[in-house]
């Protein structure tokens, strides 16, 4: 399974930005990017710009993000208890 994560442009210098995810910031590679700029949204793949997204799908993908983590770590723990 891929999965690309919604990240923020923080600065752009050539055909590499700094994105920050959530309060995570990585270098990403933004050469299919048309016209990038700072404060935009992105969904990035193993380190590559893929598709900009608006800050509304970005909030919501972290939303859906932290429920599965959620179900996750509660499905851990009764796994545990049993």
């Amino acid at each position: 399974m891929c999965l690309a994560i919604p990240g923020k442009i923080v600065s752009i210098d050539g055909k590499h930005a700094i994105v920050d995810f959530g309060g995570i910031r990585r270098k990403a590679d933004i050469s299919f990017i048309e016209n990038p700029a700072v404060g935009e949204y992105l969904l990035v793949h193993v380190g590559f710009g893929i598709q900009k997204v608006d800050a509304e799908v970005a909030r919501e993908t972290y939303r859906l993000l932290a429920e599965v983590e959620k179900e996750e770590l509660q499905r851990e723990l009764s796994n545990d208890n049993q």
